[in-house]
């Protein structure tokens, strides 16, 4: 299916590695010209050839860290003086460390609300006013199953994402009539480095070996494993396309079927 997104523009946050990197592989394979953003020039630079090969006109990376606010003004005037403006942002950053709500401290609240929540709603609000002059705009936030279906273990995530969750719907339906789409992608269980470092603190915590977790989780997947990367990135792609202009304001589950609410 050809999309339609040649000639569009993107600003992929987090996607050196990952799921962020799935969405960047995705659009570049689309002809969508790619900024990526992480912390680290040397990997983003090696992203950005990687990218071109696979099809984008152009490519290039911008580091930037998400627990700055004011680097998030710098990164988003920084991609549209790279590509001309930007038509397609999707946010993206790793995640808050587990533990449960009992303890949640002050300080990694403050922290992460920072990173989770001020600085995507910052470079949004900074990038949205060009999207709104061009009638056209994707916005696309990576977020959790745990937006829908809380996680044992992963409070912290569970309790400041929903304020993305929040924003997000109100941002839709105030963009709605403009041409700008604003979707939420909840990945479930996929191989990555964040999915180790979960796996990780939990075998710590209760003693098993991460074979038998891995497995233990696995079988509570309908789909009976974990997903892999190259499988997220496509969805963010079709919702980035005309073919999903109708389709705004929600939350768009990938886990396999793991998530058991309707």
């Amino acid at each position: 299916m050809d999309l339609g997104l040649s000639g569009r523009r993107a600003l992929v946050m987090g996607a050196s590695k990952g799921l962020g990197r799935s969405i960047a592989d995705a659009l570049a394979a689309e002809g969508v010209a790619v900024a990526v953003s992480g912390r680290n020039q040397e990997s983003l630079d090696r992203v950005a050839a990687e990218l071109q090969a696979l099809g984008a006109p152009k490519a290039v990376g911008i580091p930037a860290d998400v627990a700055e606010g004011a680097q998030m003004d710098r990164l988003a005037d920084a991609a549209v003086a790279a590509l001309g403006g930007v038509d397609i942002l999707v946010l993206n950053h790793g995640g808050p460390p587990t533990c449960s709500a009992l303890e949640m401290k002050q300080e990694d609240l403050v922290t992460w609300f920072q990173r989770i929540v001020l600085s995507p709603i910052r470079i949004a609000n900074r990038l949205i006013p060009g999207m709104r002059e061009r009638k056209w705009g994707r916005i696309l936030a990576v977020g959790s199953t745990g937006m829908v279906q809380p996680l044992p273990g992963l409070a912290l995530s569970n309790t400041l994402r929903a304020s993305i969750v929040g924003w997000n719907k109100t941002l839709s339906a105030e963009l709605a009539g403009e041409g700008i789409t604003c979707n939420i992608l909840a990945p479930g269980a996929f191989a990555t480095d964040r999915t180790a470092e979960t796996l990780a603190a939990a075998a710590a915590k209760t003693g098993k070996s991460i074979e038998a977790l891995v497995a233990e989780r696995s079988a509570a997947i309908p789909a009976g494993r974990y997903g892999e990367p190259p499988e997220f990135g496509p969805m963010a792609a079709f919702l980035a396309s005309d073919k999903a202009a109708y389709t705004t304001g929600r939350i768009h589950i990938i886990d396999g079927g793991a998530v058991r609410c309707v």
